[in-house]
C-alpha cells in the first residue's frame, strides 16, 4: 500500500511539475515568476492539512489519552513545519521581483511566519519534556492554540491592507485565473497531499511495526525457544 501510494504520489508530483512549469500559459503580468504559485499555494493548502490532523488528534489524545492519538498529533507537526517552511521559501523566492524584497512585515507574511515558529516551538516541547505524557499533554494544548492562527492566515488579506494578493482559489466566487492554469494548480494540490498522506502513514505505523518486529524477536535475540 505504501509503495503504491508513494508511487501514485511521485508520478503525480511529476506530472504537477511539467503542467506548472512548461504546459501551463506564461502569466500575462508576472511572467515566469508566478509558476512558482505551483509549489506555493500547494504547499500552504498541504501544511493547512497537517494541522487540521494535528487539531483532531490532539483534541482525541487529550479525550481519549491514546498513545496513537499522540503519534498522529506528532506526525502532523512535523510536516507542518515542512510544509509552511517551503511555503515561506517559495513566497520570498517569488515576492523579491514581484515587490522588490524578500520579506515584508505583511500581515499574510508575519501571521504565517508565526505558524511556523509556534509548530516549530511545538517540536521542542516534545523533546525538552522529559516525561512522554506531560509532553503529548503540553504539545497537544499548543497544537490546538496553533490551529488558532489558520483562520487569520487566511482572511488576513481581507482583514488588513496588505501586499499579499487576495484568494483566487479559496473563496466564495469561481476561481479568477485561466482554465489551463487552475488545471496544474489542482494537480499540483493533489500531488502534494498524496505525498503528504503517505509521509504521514510512513511516519505512523512504521516506526509501529518496526517496533513490533523487535519486540517479536526478542525471545530469539535472547536465544528463548
Amino acid at each position: 500500500m505504501h509503495r503504491i501510494l508513494g508511487g501514485l504520489a511521485a508520478v503525480l508530483l511529476a506530472l504537477g511539475l511539467w503542467m506548472g512549469l512548461g504546459w501551463a500559459p506564461r502569466d500575462a503580468v508576472q511572467g515566469n515568476v508566478q509558476r512558482i504559485m505551483y509549489v506555493h499555494v500547494p504547499s500552504i493548502l498541504t501544511g493547512y492539512a497537517a494541522i487540521g490532523l494535528v487539531l483532531v488528534a490532539s483534541i482525541a489524545y487529550l479525550w481519549t489519552r491514546r498513545p496513537a492519538w499522540d503519534r498522529a498529533a506528532a506526525a502532523g507537526g512535523e510536516l507542518t513545519v515542512c510544509f509552511v517552511g517551503l511555503t515561506l521559501a517559495t513566497g520570498s523566492i517569488w515576492g523579491k521581483p514581484t515587490w522588490g524584497t524578500w520579506w515584508t512585515w505583511d500581515a499574510r507574511l508575519t501571521s504565517t511566519a508565526l505558524l511556523f515558529v509556534i509548530y516549530l516551538g511545538y517540536l521542542l516541547l516534545r523533546s525538552v519534556v522529559e516525561d512522554p505524557e506531560r509532553a503529548a499533554t503540553y504539545a497537544a494544548v499548543l497544537g490546538i492554540v496553533g490551529a488558532l492562527d489558520v483562520p487569520i492566515i487566511h482572511f488576513s488579506v481581507e482583514w488588513w491592507r496588505t501586499l499579499h494578493q487576495p484568494a483566487t482559489v479559496l473563496k466564495p466566487q469561481a476561481p479568477s485565473m485561466d482554465p489551463a492554469m487552475l488545471r496544474a494548480l489542482l494537480v499540483n494540490i493533489v500531488a502534494f497531499l498524496a505525498t503528504f498522506v503517505e509521509a504521514i502513514l510512513t511516519l505512523i505505523f512504521v516506526p509501529s511495526i518496526r517496533a513490533s518486529f523487535f519486540i517479536e524477536s526478542l525471545p530469539e535475540i535472547k536465544g528463548v525457544p
